[in-house]
């Protein structure tokens, strides 16, 4: 549990967007952002997808580099 979350946060970092920058984005609540972030709970597929699209519209490359952190890791703990 948690790729997609531990993957979030570092872009966040990263690029410095606030998780109150990608809800509005995403159009969500704070806490749903919130909870993936701590790692309380993995977004879903659908929800994955979303958080690419709410970064895309904040900064492209956050986008990108999310989706190869997650993919990354993702093959990376099939090995």
């Amino acid at each position: 549990m948690g790729r997609a979350g531990k993957a979030l946060r570092q872009v966040l970092k990263t690029y410095g967007i606030s998780q109150n920058q990608l809800a509005i984005a995403m159009a969500i609540a704070a806490a749903n952002v919130s909870r993936w972030v701590s790692e309380n709970r993995d977004p879903s597929a659908e929800a994955a997808f979303e958080i690419r699209q709410g970064l895309q519209k904040i900064d492209p490359a956050a986008a990108e580099e999310f989706v190869m952190l997650y993919m990354y890791e993702s093959s990376e703990d099939e090995e």
